[in-house]
C-alpha cells in the first residue's frame, strides 16, 4: 500500500511539472505573438507576463520579456540641438543656421522615466540572479546603462570593470543566449564595448575607453586590440610620441598588425617626420593589401628622391 502511495505522489509531481511546463509555453507563445505585433511595451504585454512568471518564474525568455518591456516603455524621444557634429556617435537628423550663421545640429535621443528605467534594471538583476553563466543578460544590463548614461558611462564602466574581473576568476565557459560561448568571444564582446565607449566622443566616454582598454591589456597582453585602443586614445588627443610607444608595442609583438602600421603613419605624419613615416610605410608595402601597397610604394619612392 505504502509503494502505491509514493508511486501516486511521485506521479502527481510528475503531472504537475508537465501541466507548468505546458502552461509556460502557452504564455510564451502569447507573449511572442503579441511582442510581434505591438512590440515589446504593448497592450497586454506586461499582464501575459505577470501571467507566466506565477508559473514558470526563472524562465530565460519571461525575464528577458520584462526587462524588454519597462526598459522601451521608460523611453520616449526627442530632439535635441549641438554645437558638434556629432552626438553619441550618430550623424545630425538636420542642420539649420542660426541668426548669425552658425550651424545648429538636431539630433534624436532617447529620454528615460526613471522610475521606469528602475524597474529595467531590477528586471536584469533578476535575470542574472537566476542565469548567472548567462552573458546575454550581463550585456543587456550594461547597454541599458550605457543607454541612459549617454556622455558620462560611469556605471557602465563600473559593470563593466566587475565583470572582467569576474571573468578572470571564473572556471567555467560563459553561455550566451542559452549555448556555450567560445573562449575568445568575452575578449572580441569587450572590445565591442571600447568601440561604444569610443564613438560615444565626449571627454568622459573617452577616459572609460581608455581605462577599460588600459584594465583589459594587462589582463589579455595577446590580444593586440587593446593595446592599439591606448594608441588611439592618445592618437585623438594628439599626443602622437604616446600614440606611437603603444602602437609600435604593438608590432613589436605582431609585426603584421594593420591597425597599428595604419595608424602610427596618421601619427609620423602629423608629427612631420620623414623618416618615421618611411618606417610605417615600410611596413605597409610588406604587410598591407595590395591598394595600399602600392600607395604607400609611390609615397616611398618620393621621399627617397
Amino acid at each position: 500500500m505504502k509503494k502505491i502511495i509514493m508511486f501516486a505522489a511521485a506521479l502527481l509531481l510528475s503531472y504537475t511539472a508537465v501541466m507548468a511546463q505546458t502552461e509556460s509555453e502557452r504564455y510564451e507563445q502569447r507573449y511572442e505573438m503579441l511582442a510581434s505585433r505591438l512590440g515589446p511595451a504593448g497592450v497586454g504585454i506586461e499582464t501575459v507576463l505577470d501571467n507566466w512568471a506565477k508559473v514558470d518564474s526563472t524562465n530565460a525568455r519571461m525575464l528577458l520579456g520584462r526587462f524588454s518591456y519597462y526598459f522601451t516603455k521608460a523611453q520616449t524621444s526627442e530632439i535635441v540641438t549641438k554645437p558638434q557634429k556629432k552626438y553619441l556617435g550618430m550623424d545630425p537628423l538636420l542642420t539649420l543656421k542660426d541668426s548669425l550663421g552658425n550651424d545648429v545640429y538636431y539630433f534624436q535621443q532617447n529620454v528615460f522615466d526613471d522610475e521606469l528605467y528602475g524597474q529595467a534594471i531590477k528586471a536584469a538583476d533578476r535575470a542574472i540572479s537566476f542565469w548567472p553563466d548567462r552573458l546575454d543578460f550581463r550585456f543587456m544590463k550594461a547597454n541599458a546603462y550605457i543607454a541612459y548614461e549617454k556622455e558620462s558611462p560611469d556605471m557602465a564602466l563600473a559593470f563593466l570593470t566587475a565583470l572582467v574581473d569576474e571573468n578572470v576568476r571564473r572556471k567555467g565557459a560563459w553561455e550566451y543566449e542559452g549555448t556555450a560561448a567560445d573562449p575568445d568571444f568575452f575578449e572580441d564582446a569587450m572590445q565591442e564595448y571600447c568601440y561604444s565607449f569610443y564613438t560615444i566622443g565626449s571627454d568622459a566616454a573617452r577616459e572609460a575607453f581608455l581605462t577599460l582598454s588600459q584594465k583589459l591589456s594587462g589582463l589579455y597582453p595577446g590580444n593586440a586590440g587593446f593595446m592599439n585602443n591606448i594608441g588611439s586614445y592618445y592618437l585623438v588627443k594628439h599626443e602622437y610620441k604616446t600614440a606611437l610607444k603603444y602602437y609600435d608595442k604593438v608590432l613589436k609583438k605582431h609585426p603584421s598588425d594593420y591597425t597599428a602600421i595604419q595608424n602610427g603613419l596618421i601619427a609620423a605624419r602629423r608629427l612631420k617626420s620623414e623618416k618615421l613615416e618611411k618606417k610605417y610605410l615600410t611596413m605597409m608595402v610588406k604587410h598591407g593589401p595590395e591598394k595600399d601597397k602600392m600607395t604607400a610604394q609611390l609615397r616611398l619612392d618620393a621621399l627617397s628622391k
